[in-house]
């Protein structure tokens, strides 16, 4: 059982900058594939960005590319999500994923991940 724990949201000025991390609870770290994933209120939780278990290979979606950037550290079981010009469409619950059953295998779909964290808010005001 791999317990996922967020950090680093909190309420941020559209152009502004944030970055979450997610601190996996297995030494294992790099045998799972990671992504974050958000969901803002009245919307179905969507993909945001995924990341292989050695961090070599991404996928973003196309709203937040050339913005936001997934990257690990394996060595501390974590993996961050660097968000830059952020923007008010951006705000939601942001959480992080992982998936059990692959470390190179990259998913956009949730229910393709395994493990959740209970989530970090992201407010980006106007």
């Amino acid at each position: 059982q791999v317990q996922l724990v967020e950090s680093g949201g909190g309420l941020v000025q559209a152009g502004g900058s944030l970055r979450l991390s997610c601190a996996a609870s297995v030494r294992t770290f790099s045998r799972y594939v990671a992504g974050w994933f958000r969901q803002a209120p009245g919307n179905e939780r969507e993909f945001v960005a995924t990341i292989s278990g050695n961090g070599r290979t991404t996928i973003y979606v196309d709203s937040v590319k050339g913005r936001f950037t997934i990257s690990r550290d394996n060595g501390k079981s974590t993996v961050y999500l660097q968000m830059n010009s952020l923007k008010p469409e951006d705000t939601a619950v942001y959480y992080c994923a992982a998936d059990g059953d692959t470390s190179w295998l990259l998913s956009r779909r949730d229910q393709d991940y395994d493990y959740w964290g209970r989530g970090t808010q992201v407010t980006v005001s106007s």
